[in-house]
């Protein structure tokens, strides 16, 4: 291409017009326009920047958008997934073998809440140190996980009336789901949210499908539990194979014991307060009323994890520092709440039917504080996992103080009345939500000292 017809860019351009201004008088107005062009070229250049800089950041958030939309999605289809366990299993076991398999499922879950800490805990350490090990840690919190259920077969034999067989099946169903945070909280600290997505999605399928289709084709509970244990074994290979990356480097140190501790006591944390009152209702009210309050508890669970995925995208952000993330993912959480509590304001007896069918539509204008409370606990939980990113030894202090509080006061100074406990749920929740935050505030002073946000 001949170089009088090549693209110039604004640097060549500007300096071709400038040699222009020494022609005759017919060029005098194009000599000028250059001569102008050179004196603002600095000016033209940054806005040309600014420009780029905007159409990138408008890219990034309709991609964080569609991603958090994903995450979303693949946290709906796993809670919908485990609903099918019971549904199925009432239609296929006897009522002693459906009880035991809600005892399975009840040890998973409490044992498996390891997992999810590990998974906070990589995400955190990735999101500061890019491709730093964590499969040591990652292996060694599996096994664990699965040793703890080993040492309660004498107990779940005898107290539990287990069948023998499931315990160890338990284990190696337990080990294979805990290790599969190791690979999500990789993608999520890298920041790989639609990859994250889909490793929800494998692990839904693998802890669950193989559980519904041993239950669907009547395989009884040992051979469902094995079912679910082949399935869930397909899990660590499937996520190893999703969150591999062509680097191979290390920019820091890998993980360590003490940080997936405290991730996990976060862990355990929000799922005690999220089920205290519950479990104070059960134990200290009638049954008709233990059961009316188990129905408000589900708007107070529905407010609480609408809004999760707004901390998962956050989450490694706030690893580095971000107080801009901060502020939004607070904003955003707090939106969701506000939403929620003034459609349970106005839609009470509807949420209420929904949630346990027409006897209970009378209780919907209770709706508004059970959805109060849960908006409260979420926003407990971004304080709580902020102070996770920033490296709080202690972080979910607040909520076991809280729930401590929750305990002495309903069981020995409020009415053991269905109202009484809801009111105090809420107040616990403001009470967590404050120690929280004092707590958030001290905790990122000290660390915008050692690592200043971006």
């Amino acid at each position: 291409m001949p170089a009088a017809n090549r693209a110039l860019s604004v640097d060549d351009k500007v300096p071709a017009m400038v040699g222009n201004t020494s022609r005759p008088a017919a060029f005098s107005a194009t000599g000028w326009t250059a001569k102008f062009l050179i004196s603002n070229l600095h000016w033209i250049r940054e806005r040309g920047c600014e420009v780029t800089m905007a159409q990138a950041e408008a890219i990034r958030r309709r991609r964080v958008g569609v991603a958090g939309a994903a995450v979303a999605v693949a946290g709906a289809v796993s809670s919908a997934a485990a609903y099918l366990v019971p549904v199925v299993g009432a239609r296929q076991l006897s009522a002693g073998d459906l009880g035991a398999l809600a005892t399975v499922a009840a040890i998973g879950s409490i044992v498996g809440v390891p997992g999810l800490g590990l998974q906070i805990a990589v995400a955190v350490h990735r999101a500061r140190h890019p491709d730093a090990p964590a499969g040591r840690v990652g292996w060694l919190t599996a096994a664990a996980c699965a040793a703890v259920v080993v040492a309660l077969t004498p107990v779940a034999g005898g107290l539990l009336d287990l069948p023998f067989a499931v315990i160890p099946l338990l284990a190696v169903y337990t080990g294979a789901i805990v290790a599969a945070g190791r690979w999500l909280g990789e993608m999520q600290g890298d920041e790989r949210f639609m990859r994250l997505a889909v490793g929800m999605g494998i692990l839904s399928l693998g802890r669950y499908g193989g559980l519904v289709a041993g239950l669907a084709l009547g395989a009884g509970l040992t051979g469902s539990v094995l079912a679910g244990t082949l399935t869930a074994l397909l899990i660590p290979p499937a996520l190893a194979l999703l969150a591999r990356t062509r680097s191979q480097g290390s920019a820091g140190g890998g993980i360590t014991v003490r940080q997936v501790v405290t991730a996990s006591s976060a862990t355990l944390a929000m799922l005690v307060a999220s089920y205290a009152d519950l479990l104070l209702a059960r134990h200290l009210l009638p049954a008709a009323a233990s059961g009316a309050y188990a129905v408000g508890t589900v708007l107070t669970k529905g407010a609480i994890w609408a809004p999760q995925v707004v901390t998962v995208i956050a989450l490694p952000r706030l690893a580095r520092g971000s107080r801009r993330s901060l502020v939004v993912a607070t904003a955003l959480v707090a939106a969701s709440g506000l939403l929620l509590v003034t459609a349970s304001a106005v839609a009470g007896a509807l949420a209420f039917r929904l949630a346990g069918g027409p006897d209970y539509a009378d209780l919907g204008r209770y709706a508004p504080v059970f959805a109060l409370t849960g908006a409260l606990y979420a926003l407990v939980f971004v304080v709580v996992n902020a102070q996770v990113a920033a490296g709080a030894r202690w972080p979910s202090a607040g909520l076991w103080v809280a729930c401590a509080v929750l305990v002495v006061t309903t069981e020995w100074v409020a009415p053991r009345t269905f109202t009484a406990i809801m009111w105090c749920s809420a107040a616990t929740a403001a009470v967590a939500l404050a120690l929280s935050a004092l707590a958030l505030r001290r905790t990122t002073t000290s660390f915008a000292r050692a690592s200043p946000a971006p």
